[in-house]
């Protein structure tokens, strides 16, 4: 496999498979990596010989969810131009850290979402926090059997993802208790609560998503693009992206009340093992005074 934090290929049939290729940390995502993921999505989004778009990762696990001690942050409106059209980003201030998590996080999601072709999560081993995330910004989930998905946010003091998804996709009472114990569920329970389309044994993942790919990608185009706009303009006109940018205040109301009350940690110390702790770079760690405020 290349060395490159996200790969992709195009398969006959009109298909491209989009996959995060750090296995070594269970497709941990960093700035770098979420970039690269933007890129390739969009790329086969403007490809007109690709018709749907597998997201997955290499290895055993499809997403461990935000890579804590990533130590690019900084990269964000420097080395890369920024996407997002809330304003400045950084990790000087609440309101920098909030641009920052704007452009990394809610508005990648939405765009993916948006994508104008069907989009399909191949799902193994762990889908945790900001792995949720990717999975939920696609159309359908094909989970293997041993996958499983789990919200921890509720651990490191902070209310939930950032594309907070959790009401649609499992209901409210489940979504509730998911976060309040930060308990795992199961494939099957994915399946029953209609968060998955298919759950399938785990050496037959590939080949049964392709095989789904493939018979979506035989349709009308112009057709799929329509019935995808519809099914999302229907969720959104029942409040479903109003209820994302709601959590993703509150979700940053959690770490402006870290910050004070852990002395610059936008993450309650209990819940974060030492070790990560130790490699937080300064900027993710604790906010300096913000010259500008």
């Amino acid at each position: 496999m290349s060395a490159e934090k996200v790969i992709c290929e195009v398969l006959d049939g009109g298909i491209a498979r989009v996959l995060i290729n750090s296995p070594a940390d269970a497709n941990a995502q960093n700035a770098a990596t979420l970039y690269a993921l933007n890129d390739h999505m969009l790329r086969a989004t403007h490809d007109p010989a690709v018709k749907v778009i597998i997201l997955g990762g290499v290895g055993k696990h499809f997403s461990s969810g935000h890579d804590l001690g990533q130590s690019d942050v900084d990269i964000v409106g420097k080395d890369r131009p920024l996407l997002s059209t809330w304003g400045e980003t950084g990790t000087g201030s609440i309101e920098r850290w909030y641009g920052w998590e704007h452009e990394m996080y809610l508005d990648m999601c939405k765009r993916w979402r948006a994508l104008a072709k069907p989009t399909i999560a191949q799902v193994q081993g762990a889908c945790i926090a900001g792995g949720l995330m990717l999975a939920w910004s696609c159309d359908l989930i094909v989970a293997a059997e041993d996958a499983f998905f789990q919200d921890v946010t509720i651990d490191i003091g902070v209310s939930g993802v950032e594309f907070f998804a959790h009401v649609a996709e499992i209901g409210p009472r489940r979504a509730k208790e998911k976060l309040f114990t930060a308990d795992r569920w199961s494939a099957q329970d994915a399946l029953d609560w209609g968060m998955v389309n298919r759950v399938v044994p785990r050496d037959s993942l590939e080949e049964e998503t392709l095989a789904l790919a493939r018979k979506i990608a035989s349709k009308p185009m112009f057709a799929l693009k329509l019935a995808k706009e519809a099914v999302n303009g229907c969720m959104d006109s029942a409040g479903f992206i109003d209820g994302i940018d709601r959590a993703f205040a509150l979700h940053h109301l959690s770490h402006a009340h870290n910050r004070l009350r852990y002395d610059g940690l936008i993450l309650d110390p209990a819940g974060v093992p030492q070790k990560i702790q130790d490699s937080l770079p300064n900027g993710l760690r604790r906010f300096p005074n913000d010259p500008e405020t």
